[in-house]
């Protein structure tokens, strides 16, 4: 569109084309139809619902021009009436002549009144030039809203800071079932964007109200009697599946063949089906077996093999009954597999949904203990390869277990994708009326199962022992002080760029290419180059990379050499994942920083170590490694031959940063072997946008490429969060609209850093000072040993405070949450994240000061 208009085109030649106006800032206004564009969006602010306008307009842009500027908008065009009118002699149309010569669009003349067959702008001039007369359409179309009530939202959002992104719109469906899920959700979309500040914390077992959506559709639409706490949130059917074999970690599993592809590699290719005695990593020690998904095969394989674990779809034609669902139970309980099934073949979201014989089952009969659901939603009109996936589990402990395990390995969820398909649970609810009816009883089947193998051992000293959410209850509200997301106001132009990703139609591959850019993000910020022959891997969070790192660390035999005082929850997942882990103590009196003294003590020691350094900015303590620190500790790394990742996860806002000049990593590498060093990072830490996430891994030739890679299941981001990322960091480089968004992200944080700090030391604690991030980490030195007595709704709580249950005591003294010693890594040390929204942290500074209080 910007060729049809050169740069210095000026209004008056805006002016010629159109006899009647000047610009008006939309896309129709190269064809002189923006005065047109204005009284439609006009329009669609002031009509009612059921209204319809009506527009008389000349045809010389030609009558799919006409029409487009309506549909676009999200009106449903009816052509009334037309006839041909004559051009007028005091016309010159060269300047149309002009724009057809630099672009592909054809105006539309006819010769003539007569004439039936359009002509171009050009061969119109020639015609007129030689005597002949020309003429253009005159058209009537009737214009009504399809979703009148959605596409008012959209455009009241547009109006209110959002019209540039306007001319990105395109509400032209084809269609209708693509218009019926589109519409609504860029609606819903708009409202989140325009009516708060910022997007909200969400657990990550998943938004409560997705839950909540799911559930009510199955107990609605399959009768099925579920709740929020039966069902967790994964990124994908693949992770769900890869989480539950990593927790069970099974000697062998049977898999439907059509769910292997994304499983890693070795456990598809070992052939170690026999129970082994010793002890073997999680990696290691998985078997699958690729099985038909036809029952009767499945089952005769479960019965020669006893697997431990059986995940399973329901071929076809089985699927309608519960007949295949009910035989695949017994056996399993019989033998004491625990089986997983996949429905997501025959799940419709749909207001007519096919009957499935799994859910026929749980109408009518509790799911059993050893069981559990599994549904990707992939099935959607609009967005392909958008994907979510829920697990439903009827047994607690199992159910706990496996909705950890999305905290522990992937993060969390993408949140608008839940935000999209849980618009399409809400829509057909909302079709559906109330039954007024109480639920059905279901029958137990008083059976019981046999042993089930039980959680792996890693798995059982992370659930029990590592810190990990605390979840809220309908009693309870939580202000969470220990999640490393940002809840600051969302700027203006990141909403623009998430809105747009959406809005758009026919985005090409190009557009969505973020390595370019990335590349260019990774040498402005750190001076690291990226070589060509560099591999750049992309993950909805940047703890997935981690965790893909970890498990080539385990490949290898490698040691992960961690410095005391990292992120917790990146050493939950390496214990999770049952790696070697050597810890680097640091010392308090350099801010736990890691130096170069302590990190040659310990790799004297290791064989095969990787280094993992979270920098410049260190989570959690907030200090910063300066560029001479670096190169010191990569020179020690290179001279012990260690891998190093270095994680870039947290940095970009800093804030007391006086005499850090940045790094510059190409010169810290020189003289060193750089292929044994990984970069690490997030695009949307520096940016405030809350909901969103986008991680990074910059893998230098050589670094384990082909290892990595054979472990497959990672959640790439989406399309649309591709195109939001590329957006804001053609933003950054051009330093437009967000380098004043990032310098006030920056000044907000350390007026909050100096808030929380001067209340944690009124208060008695030891503050720990630091220079950027969002967390920082402080000592209550004051209550260790003091003790503390609550009483609510009849219960009494008493303990003396100490490094075990500081967390706790806070959290049901005043309802905030931070992070525990056990999670700094630094005895006696909590953490505070700082980027909350600004009344809650406001009521966390309350908190710290009654829980003052509330200490004898």
């Amino acid at each position: 569109m910007s060729k049809i208009i050169t740069e210095n085109a000026s209004e008056e030649f805006l002016h010629s084309l159109s006899n009647y106006c000047a610009l008006q800032g939309f896309v129709e206004d190269q064809f002189g139809l923006g005065l047109i564009a204005r009284a439609v969006e006009e329009g669609i602010d002031i009509i009612k619902p059921m209204g319809i306008m009506i527009f008389n307009m000349g045809g010389r842009p030609g009558q799919g021009v006409c029409q487009r500027l309506f549909e676009r908008r999200g009106l449903r065009v009816n052509k009334l009436w037309q006839t041909k009118i004559l051009q007028a002699s005091d016309t010159d149309i060269s300047a149309l002549v002009e724009i057809e010569k630099n672009n592909t669009h054809r105006f539309e003349f006819f010769m003539g009144l007569v004439g039936d067959q359009p002509i171009c702008a050009r061969t119109a001039w020639a015609f007129g030039k030689a005597g002949g007369r020309i003429s253009h359409a005159l058209s009537v179309y009737s214009c009504q809203l399809r979703h009148p009530n959605q596409v008012k939202k959209i455009f009241e959002f547009l109006k209110n800071g959002f019209h540039d992104i306007s001319n990105s719109l395109d509400l032209s469906f084809e269609d209708d079932s693509v218009a019926d899920e589109k519409i609504p959700f860029l609606a819903y979309l708009a409202g989140v964007l325009n009516d708060s500040s910022g997007f909200p914390y969400e657990p990550p077992i998943g938004s409560k109200r997705f839950r909540d959506l799911i559930a009510g559709f199955m107990r609605t639409y399959h009768h099925v009697p579920l709740s929020a706490d039966n069902v967790a949130i994964f990124p994908s059917r693949a992770a769900a599946i890869e989480n539950a074999l990593r927790l069970f970690t099974p000697r062998l599993a049977i898999v439907d063949e059509h769910l292997t592809r994304h499983l890693p590699r070795q456990w598809l290719t070992s052939l170690e089906i026999e129970d082994k005695k010793d002890n073997k990593s999680a990696t290691e020690g998985i078997t699958v077996i690729e099985a038909p998904r036809q029952s009767d095969l499945m089952i005769e394989l479960i019965k020669k093999l006893r697997p431990q674990v059986v995940v399973t779809g329901i071929a076809p034609f089985e699927a309608i009954t519960s007949s295949a669902f009910e035989h695949l139970l017994r056996v399993t309980r019989e033998i004491g597999s625990r089986l997983f099934i996949d429905i997501s073949d025959q799940f419709e979201l749909s207001s007519l949904p096919t009957s499935i014989g799994v859910l026929k089952y749980l109408a009518r009969t509790p799911l059993p203990s050893h069981a559990a659901i599994i549904c990707g939603l992939l099935r959607n009109q609009v967005y392909t390869d958008l994907e979510v996936a829920f697990l439903i589990s009827e047994e607690q402990t199992t159910f706990n277990a496996l909705s950890r395990s999305v905290e522990i390995l992937q993060g969390n969820t993408a949140l608008i994708s839940q935000y999209y398909y849980g618009c399409l649970f809400h829509e057909l609810l909302s079709f559906q009326l109330p039954d007024r009816r109480p639920p059905a009883e279901r029958e137990a089947e008083d059976v019981k199962s046999r042993d089930m193998i039980g959680f792996s051992s890693s798995a059982i000293s992370v659930l029990s022992q590592s810190e990990l959410s605390v979840r809220e209850t309908e009693k309870t509200s939580i202000l969470h002080m220990d999640v490393d997301q940002i809840f600051l106001p969302t700027p203006t132009p990141v909403k623009a760029a998430i809105f747009e990703s959406f809005a758009r139609q026919n985005v090409t591959e190009s557009e969505c290419d973020v390595t370019p850019n990335l590349t260019q993000f990774v040498k402005h910020a750190y001076n690291f180059t990226v070589e060509h022959t560099a591999e750049v891997i992309y993950a909805d969070f940047p703890l997935a990379l981690f965790n893909k790192i970890i498990l080539c660390c385990i490949e290898e035999g490698g040691s992960l050499c961690i410095p005391a005082g990292s992120n917790g929850c990146y050493l939950s997942a390496a214990k999770f994942l049952n790696a070697n882990i050597v810890s680097i103590p640091t010392q308090a009196e350099l801010g736990f920083k890691l130096t170069e003294k302590q990190l040659s003590l310990v790799l004297e020691s290791v064989n095969k170590p990787w280094v993992y350094i979270s920098g410049p900015t260190i989570n959690p303590t907030g200090l910063l490694y300066s560029n001479a620190e670096m190169k010191s500790l990569l020179t020690v790394c290179a001279k012990y031959g260690a891998r190093v990742i270095i994680d870039t996860s947290f940095s970009g806002v800093e804030f007391n940063s006086k005499g850090w000049d940045g790094w510059n990593l190409d010169a810290c590498l020189t003289g060193t072997p750089s292929f044994n060093v990984c970069l690490l990072g997030g695009l949307f830490f520096k940016i405030p946008t809350g909901g969103l996430t986008y991680g990074f891994l910059v893998l230098k030739q050589g670094f384990l490429a082909d290892s990595f890679h054979s472990f497959l299941g990672l959640n790439k981001p989406h399309s649309t969060i591709r195109y939001t990322a590329k957006k804001l960091l053609q933003l950054g480089e051009q330093k437009l609209d967000l380098t004043g968004v990032a310098q006030e992200q920056g000044i907000m944080l350390a007026t909050r850093f100096n808030r929380l700090k001067e209340t944690l030391e009124k208060c008695g604690w030891e503050v720990i000072e630091a220079c950027g991030g969002v967390s920082m980490i402080a000592k209550p030195s004051t209550y260790l040993g003091k003790s503390i007595k609550l009483e609510k709704d009849g219960y009494t709580w008493e303990a003396k405070l100490s490094d075990t249950n500081i967390r706790e005591a806070m959290l049901r003294a005043t309802g905030l949450c931070i992070n525990g010693p056990s999670w700094t890594g630094i005895p006696g040390y909590c953490r505070f994240t700082l980027a909350l929204e600004d009344g809650d942290f406001d009521r966390a500074l309350d908190c710290i000061m009654k829980f003052k209080q509330l200490v004898k």
